[in-house]
């Protein structure tokens, strides 16, 4: 239930702070002045599309808040607990902010959701019939949406359409794989090739680096050799071999180091000296005798390495680089085996059609039930909204081919009198009777609805006198069971309420602004006296709102105080 809006800098309206309770409550006041702009905020907090011209001239930014209580609303707490938005014990506070350049931000219980979101927990908020929803009596997606509701199909028919698309898409794909199969099937062919021409020479990383050393070691083996021979030569074989050089210096400092004792940190530079050129001749024979010279192993890694050569330079890699380019082919021609799996693919088409006729199924039997049953019930509104022997069916029609929202397609059909064979409602229903129509069907739909919020913004324009009446006890009693709101301009309608608000437009430093009142019930009478009888209101006029106001049931208190304006 919704129990409080607060607006600021929205349209005409600068500040307000609407506290609302259970039953039936009606707006009421002059042509402009501002009624449908209160209804038009709430539906901005409930996600409806965001515009520049929505702030109010000279402010920055329009500010709606929507607060709800949620003991009556199960599918809405549930959807808030699922996306982890939950505020407080059974409340939900809807924030929308528009800026003055058209850009919005939405909030749910002090938390950031996007526009999507909010427009999808809204639905389970709130109900709304636009005064221009009977137009929509003439489209079949409308009727069908209608029924669904009615039949309380609606997740029902969202899964329909998600298996529908699953369908169609695995018969698209085995549709364009039997359409592309020659081409599919070269390009398998082409990296089948090719995998098998780079497979065979195709080193890994570290293979490549280990056949560049020893490609590097074996083409400069008898270099290597004989510069190793060399150095032994150098240090201590050969006849001015650095170590001999060595040890006659220290033969002849060691003989001087018994005059001058300072020689002793020489001689210990030199023995170490010996030691390390002793060493590095005895690494130097260990490494020639590892050194060999094969040019049989030679000759194969040289091959090995112009052949990935050859091949990186045909597909246009680095050499490097060639074990990542074939590791991509085998890839794709691991999807192009499983893409050519054609009977795979007519098997999982087969399947997915199955679960979509399963599922269509249900909703036909949902929605032949509540055919039956929406008819019925209509048809009875209809005998009391001046349309006297009418009838109204709900036709269920087979598709061929079969589509997104199941296996029929649904029409409304109408008889406005006796004797008349219903026909479809656009053919034959006139304006009023299509308001009256629309009416009904809403007022009907609505006792089914999962939302405990029903709008109803002047869907009872176009009629009057006792269809008027009907129309306000229709409401009523809807209101018994949910909380309705009617924008209205029938005193009829309004004097059936539990509470009534008058919005007024004022000028203010010269701007204009939109007030609501709450009326108790002296103001009342004068309200729906004002909405009889014209520019005077005379003393009968009040009398007769005052009967009107007492047969219509709808004497009360306040239902709520308007903010005062900031």
């Amino acid at each position: 239930m919704l129990i409080a809006l607060g607006v600021q800098d929205f349209v005409i309206v600068d500040r307000l702070r609407l506290e609302f309770e259970p039953g039936f409550t009606v707006l009421t006041g002059e042509t402009g002045a501002g009624k449908s702009i209160l209804i038009d905020a709430l539906l901005l907090a409930l996600g409806a599309r965001a515009d520049a011209a929505q702030v109010r001239a000279g402010a920055d930014r329009a500010d709606i808040t929507a607060e709800f209580e949620l003991a009556d609303a199960p599918a809405a707490a549930a959807w808030l607990a699922a996306h982890d938005l939950a505020g407080e014990e059974g409340e939900c506070i809807l924030r929308r902010v528009v800026d003055a350049g058209g850009r919005s931000r939405a909030v749910v219980n002090g938390r950031a959701v996007t526009v999507a979101q909010l427009r999808e927990l809204g639905e389970l908020l709130v109900d709304i019939h636009g005064q221009h929803e009977h137009q929509a009596l003439m489209r079949a997606a409308a009727q069908r949406g209608l029924l669904d509701e009615h039949a309380g199909a609606t997740g029902l028919v969202r899964e329909v359409t998600e298996r529908f698309r699953a369908w169609q898409a695995a018969r698209e794909a085995l549709s364009a794989l039997e359409r592309d199969a020659q081409a599919m099937a070269d390009e398998r062919d082409r990296l089948a090739w090719q995998v098998e021409e780079v497979g065979r020479v195709c080193p890994t990383p570290a293979q490549w680096d280990e056949w560049q050393a020893d490609h590097q070691r074996l083409a400069h083996a008898a270099a290597l050799m004989e510069g190793a021979e060399a150095g032994v030569e150098a240090l201590t074989e050969g006849d001015a071999a650095v170590a001999a050089g060595i040890a006659a210096v220290r033969g002849r400092l060691e003989a001087l180091a018994h005059h001058d004792p300072g020689l002793r940190g020489v001689l210990e530079l030199l023995d170490a000296a010996d030691i390390q050129i002793s060493e590095a001749s005895h690494a130097l024979r260990q490494y020639r005798s590892r050194l060999e010279l094969d040019p049989g192993r030679l000759e194969d890694l040289e091959a090995r390495l112009e052949a990935v050569t050859t091949l990186a330079r045909k597909y246009r890699v680095r050499p490097e680089a060639l074990g990542e380019r074939l590791a991509q082919w085998r890839a794709r021609l691991a999807e192009l085996g499983h893409d050519l799996d054609a009977e795979a693919l007519r098997r999982e088409a087969g399947q997915l059609e199955q679960a979509w006729r399963e599922a269509a199924m249900r909703l036909s039997g949902l929605r032949a039930e509540a055919a039956r049953s929406l008819g019925r019930a209509v048809t009875a509104a209809m005998q009391q909204l001046a349309m006297a022997g009418g009838v109204f069916e709900v036709a269920l029609r087979p598709l061929d081919p079969p589509a997104a929202h199941g296996l029929e397609q649904v029409e409304f059909l109408v008889a406005g009198h006796p004797g008349v064979a219903p026909a479809p409602v656009s053919r034959v229903a006139s304006g009023g009777e299509l308001a009256r129509l629309s009416l009904a069907i809403q007022t009907v739909a609505s006792r089914g609805a999962t939302v405990s919020t029903l709008v109803f913004d002047e869907v009872d324009s176009g009629i009057g006198g006792g269809v008027a009446e009907v129309v306000g006890r229709m409401l009523r009693d809807l209101g018994r069971s949910r909380q309705v709101f009617c924008i209205t301009h029938l005193p009829q309608v309004a004097a059936t309420a539990a509470h009534q608000w008058r919005v007024a437009k004022h000028s203010r430093d010269g701007a204009t602004v939109s007030t609501v009142e709450v009326l108790d019930a002296g103001a009342r009478v004068e309200e729906i006296a004002r909405m009889l009888g014209g520019v005077e209101i005379t003393a009968t006029t009040r009398m007769h709102a005052g009967e009107m106001l007492a047969s219509g049931a709808g004497t009360g208190g306040p239902s709520g105080v308007a903010a005062r304006e900031g």
